[in-house]
């Protein structure tokens, strides 16, 4: 990896001003732990698991009703068993809420459906006391599923605290999710209880759901009680689940794998992985992650551009356990300009901006320059590898001072475990570190770590994030294939990763999207950066299709306003790639498509393009129901048809 430029350094000062420097104090005083720097933090907090997860468990002052015998049972995966013997709650611990006031502001919620609502710390543990006793009226109790077909607001967050409170296990799925989709998701759990909303607004438009709830209701047979949410049409009863009561707010003990909630892959193929996350993992990785990492607490105010179908959302709602305020947003951050999310920053006083790679670059490409005041702190992206110009676009157009934090990770782990932190400086197109306790590595083809070489994205020892299972699934056969078929012992993520001599990673794209030219095995990361960098080009997808010699590269475009692919552009962007990358790069042949497809958390889907193109049946190819635009697809069936 080259030298790389530098965007950001650390502060002389900033052992004395973050979270992570306290930390590091805790560590000498507490357990006479002296380190330098974050590499020997690191190394120490991979080397050492018990020795590192306890001090997080000791340094948060977890509350437990038993204590654990042991931090880690046994350290193998799968079938690590952490802090065993351990009662605890989630929910009571976001509900601390530590160094904020009973008034001060802990939810600040924007809708494009109504007016801003506000909680404070006093009332969002009302709203919970009162929905958690709404709840045990209908009957729920520590087991039962319960089901959110609900937006980024203030209702689904307290639902979801008042489900962990109980011990129940909840479920959510965004309200643009497709029938089938909820219903794929939803019929492997079984829920109970069904919390609806009857529609909502995108942008200026209006989006029934009503026949979707009952629809979703008729295919689900565990469902006791639904209970509506009048978010569009002003009618329901979420009023009667919420009504004053007398009941104390409480926390069921349950052990620390305890199911808290059910997230799901984005399932390109069959069913969505239902995966498990239990109380003790989340909490303990979140609070590690959001204070240390993300230097969040009281006065912060935190937000992430996410749906509750993604698991930014489950992410983003444990920072009141750390202290800071969290501002949800439901609607279209394109509405009504790129400039939305950013003013409503300004208006909410947002200090760590998050967003998606695929936002950022957009932002770019239309020439926006919010120029943020200096209370922006951080600026977070995920869901996509950001490249180098993704970064200067941040530095130059949104702060000069910001902490940009290229944030890499899963549903499958529900946290980053390649990101940032205030002690290691930003490089251009890297991600800055990788987190604490994940033990991240690049593997060879023969499974041997390898650093400044492109590799297989591990992770060689266990993390307490990493799911409980996968729901129904009794043996562990689909959890170890997920994951485990590869290497055994060995979490194999599903990406390319190079890592640096000094720590920092560079994550390519996709590994079961992997373009193989004459045994040269190329990210697609690059690909977009080049492609999508010239003015004409929107959007793009590249996929490699195997077959005689090299097999072929084929590359889809979708064009600016009403521009028509022709030759000269052809030319063009075979030019920018070989100029940019290399001969390798460039495709066999260039399509013009209306749309790539993406998934709702706007991921682009390669791996179901390819298997359209190879004659897979578009409903065995993708998921169409986890899809922002399944209409897209049909174009490339109808390409595999005439090619």
């Amino acid at each position: 990896m080259s030298e790389g430029t530098v965007l950001w350094t650390p502060p002389a000062d900033v052992r004395d001003r973050s979270r992570i420097g306290d930390y590091l104090r805790w560590l000498r005083e507490h357990r006479g732990l002296d380190f330098a720097g974050y590499a020997e933090l690191w190394q120490w907090s991979v080397d050492d698991l018990p020795g590192f997860w306890r001090s997080i468990w000791d340094y948060f002052e977890i509350i437990a009703y038993d204590q654990p015998a042991a931090v880690l049972e046994r350290q193998v995966m799968p079938g690590a068993r952490w802090f065993p013997g351990a009662t605890l709650n989630y929910a009571e611990h976001v509900l601390r809420m530590p160094g904020l006031a009973p008034d001060d502001p802990v939810v600040l919620a924007y809708s494009q459906s109504r007016a801003p609502v506000t909680l404070t710390k006093a009332e969002l543990r009302e709203q919970v006391r009162r929905v958690r006793a709404g709840l045990r009226r209908l009957g729920v109790g520590r087991g039962d599923r319960v089901a959110a077909y609900a937006p980024n607001i203030p209702e689904t967050y307290v639902l979801m605290l008042a489900a962990a409170s109980l011990g129940a296990t909840f479920s959510s799925c965004a309200p643009e999710f497709g029938t089938r989709s909820v219903v794929d998701r939803w019929q492997q759990i079984e829920p109970s209880v069904l919390v609806a909303v009857d529609g909502y607004r995108y942008g200026d438009k209006a989006v029934d759901r009503r026949a979707e709830v009952a629809a979703i209701r008729a295919a689900l047979p565990s469902l006791r009680h639904t209970v509506t949410l009048p978010y569009l049409h002003g009618d329901g009863d979420w009023a009667e689940l919420a009504a004053e009561t007398d009941e104390e707010l409480a926390f069921e003990p349950v052990p620390f794998d305890h199911p808290l909630y059910v997230l799901y892959s984005s399932g390109t193929t069959g069913l969505p992985k239902p995966i498990v996350h239990g109380h003790g993992g989340i909490l303990v990785e979140h609070l590690k992650m959001l204070a240390l990492h993300h230097d969040l607490g009281p006065g912060d105010r935190f937000f992430w551009f996410t749906t509750t179908g993604w698991m930014m959302w489950n992410f983003l709602v444990s920072a009141p356990a750390v202290g800071a305020a969290i501002v949800l947003f439901d609607g279209n951050p394109g509405y009504p300009g790129l400039g939305a999310l950013w003013r409503m920053a300004e208006e909410a006083g947002i200090t760590y901006f998050g967003t998606s790679a695929p936002f950022l670059l957009a932002c770019r490409k239309a020439g926006l320059t919010p120029r943020m005041g200096p209370g922006l702190r951080g600026v977070g992206s995920t869901g996509a590898p950001l490249p180098p110009e993704g970064f200067a676009w941040v530095y130059e157009a949104v702060s000069p001072t910001v902490q940009l934090q290229s944030l890499s990770g899963g549903t499958d782990v529900c946290t980053g475990f390649i990101g940032g932190a205030p002690l290691v400086p930003v490089y251009e197109g890297e991600l800055s570190c990788r987190c604490l306790g994940a033990r991240v590595e690049a593997y060879d083809p023969s499974g041997k770590p390898v650093i400044d070489e492109l590799g297989e994205l591990v992770i060689t020892a266990p993390m307490p994030s990493m799911p409980v299972g996968f729901w129904g699934d009794t043996d562990g056969s689909r959890y170890r294939e997920a994951y485990f078929d590869v290497y055994p012992g060995v979490w194999r993520h599903g990406d390319w990763i190079t890592i640096s001599e000094r720590g920092t990673c560079v994550i390519t794209g996709r590994s079961d999207a992997t373009l193989n030219r004459g045994g040269v095995r190329l990210g697609t990361a690059e690909f977009y950066s080049v492609v999508e960098g010239l003015d004409e080009v929107v959007d793009s997808v590249v996929v490699h299709i195997d077959g005689d010699g090299q097999g072929e590269l084929l590359l889809f475009v979708v064009l600016a306003g009403d521009r028509e692919l022709d030759d000269d552009l052809r030319k063009k962007i075979a030019r920018e790639l070989r100029t940019a990358l290399s001969p390798r790069h460039v495709p066999d042949e260039i399509h013009q498509v209306r749309a790539v497809p993406r998934t709702l958390s706007a991921k682009k889907l390669e791996v179901p393009v390819k298997r359209i193109l190879t004659g897979t049946p578009i409903q065995q190819a993708a998921a169409t129901g986890a899809l922002a635009n399944p209409e897209s697809l049909e174009e490339f069936r109808r390409f595999a048809r005439e090619h």
